[in-house]
């Protein structure tokens, strides 16, 4: 029942996202413009980390499309929820998790996808990365957006208004963004800036990520990495599906 009605629920939106092209393909433009105007200006410079400049960037750039792009789905809630959309689920017996569980893998299928596209660039552009390194950044990308986009949708269908979910989205993820070394690794600032960035959870899948793209595996920010994004989706699923269920979604 639960798979069912989660399939059903995934293909309503994934249909729904299809059919504007544009906006599937705008969501990777941000990090596109980071890797073609920033990204060279990072050749050749010490870096403080394993591999070229690009296997520094290319992973926080790849994080940095889950996190923006997912923290904002929960857009299309409120806007839904303006439209009785949401009231007219609330009497069909679909599973409430289905109804959260759609949405996000809907959102996950479509970052990964602009992450392919990311990467396809980044390769053009010069970036040179094992292929199982690869497929764990997207890996890693999909357990992001999932997180994110639960906790999203969990925040949105407790506000009624854009104009006050999104100066809240914003003053969670610029913060998020500036302390996980998603352009530059934190080791080049000062040590408290370091120190500090270890509170933020995505740090450490940026250094997972990174970790990866030189092809290291078993390594202990591999292993804090992995750790940290299953736990996440795991809490962030959890907070959104109950969420769900006494909002009535």
């Amino acid at each position: 029942m639960l798979l069912h009605d989660t399939a059903l629920i995934y293909g309503r939106y994934l249909r729904q996202s299809l059919r504007s092209r544009f906006a599937l393909l705008f969501g990777v433009l941000t990090p596109l413009l980071y890797l073609l105007f920033f990204g060279p200006l990072l050749t050749g410079l010490p870096l403080g980390g394993q591999g070229s400049s690009w296997q520094l960037l290319v992973p926080g750039l790849l994080l940095q499309l889950g996190l923006f792009g997912a923290s904002f789905a929960g857009f299309s809630i409120i806007i839904e929820k303006g439209q009785g959309v949401v009231e007219r689920m609330r009497v069909t017996p679909v599973s409430r998790l289905a109804l959260l569980l759609g949405r996000v893998l809907r959102d996950a299928t479509l970052f990964v996808f602009q992450a392919v596209l990311l990467v396809l660039a980044a390769l053009v552009m010069g970036l040179r990365a094992p292929l199982a390194g690869v497929l764990i950044g997207f890996a890693f990308v999909a357990l992001l957006t999932v997180s994110l986009a639960a906790l999203s949708y969990a925040l949105a269908m407790r506000m009624d208004t854009p104009q006050t979910f999104g100066p809240t989205i914003n003053a969670l993820t610029m913060p998020s963004m500036l302390l996980s070394g998603l352009m530059l690794p934190m080791t080049l600032g000062p040590a408290w800036l370091d120190v500090l960035s270890h509170l933020m959870p995505f740090r450490y899948l940026v250094d997972a990520v990174r970790d990866a793209y030189v092809g290291s595996y078993a390594t202990a920010p591999m292993l804090y990495g992995a750790v940290v994004a299953v736990g996440f989706a795991v809490l962030a699923v959890t907070v959104g599906t109950r969420v769900f269920r006494t909002a009535g979604a």
